[in-house]
């Protein structure tokens, strides 16, 4: 059993599974565009940039503006530089950079270069969070893009309540549970992708 993207922990949303001789199609998976919705609380900062983690800094930022929201995810859209953060699966030296964390251990993360499509923001109900709606290459990190919206505004912010909306040709529609999801035909996994039909005589060569 493989699948073509990690989700955090807490995420939920489309997960890409292969099963068996599947497994060796998930190559065709990994690499394409993905999209989200969240939830950024403002004028709080984390240890993993999300709700899990303990509380580091705190901002007053009851004034900021929905609006004002909007001009920083502007400038967060595009071609940009991320570092991962250290509640990642990215391996540097060998090791996953969560299981470095757990240990109390940072390290030195160099910026890696994604692509934010779209970045769309509005209010939520409760005061001081905004919810926003992400479409991105594959690599990129919401929970960092939370942070850098609110140091962009003037303070800190984190992330919540993170899901995956689609990835790739697959979307949250067709997804399944654990327990109810069934399989679907390897062919399924390369939808997308031209299709040539060939005769007997062709098939047989």
């Amino acid at each position: 059993v493989g699948h073509a993207g990690t989700l955090d922990p807490d995420a939920t949303g489309v997960l890409l599974v292969g099963v068996g001789n599947a497994t060796r199609l998930l190559t065709f998976l990994v690499g394409h565009d993905k999209r989200y919705t969240a939830e950024v609380v403002l004028g709080t900062e984390t240890t993993t940039l999300d709700s899990s983690g303990e509380v580091t800094a705190t901002f007053d930022m009851s004034d900021v503006t929905c609006e004002q929201a909007r001009v920083a995810a502007a400038a967060l859209t595009g071609p940009i530089e991320q570092v991962p953060p250290m509640v990642s699966a990215l391996k540097v030296g060998g090791r996953r950079l969560h299981e470095l964390a757990r240990e109390g251990i940072e390290v030195e993360r160099q910026p890696r270069p994604v692509t934010i499509h779209r970045f769309d923001v509005s209010e939520a109900p409760e005061s001081g969070v905004l919810v926003v709606d992400v479409e991105c290459s594959s690599g990129t990190y919401v929970r960092t893009l939370a942070a850098d919206l609110g140091r962009l505004l003037g303070g800190g912010a984190h992330l919540r309540n993170l899901r995956r909306i689609s990835s790739g040709g697959f979307t949250v529609d067709e997804a399944a549970s654990p327990d109810e999801a069934e399989l679907r035909p390897m062919l399924d996994a390369l939808r997308g992708f031209p299709v040539v039909t060939v005769d007997p005589t062709t098939a047989d060569f």
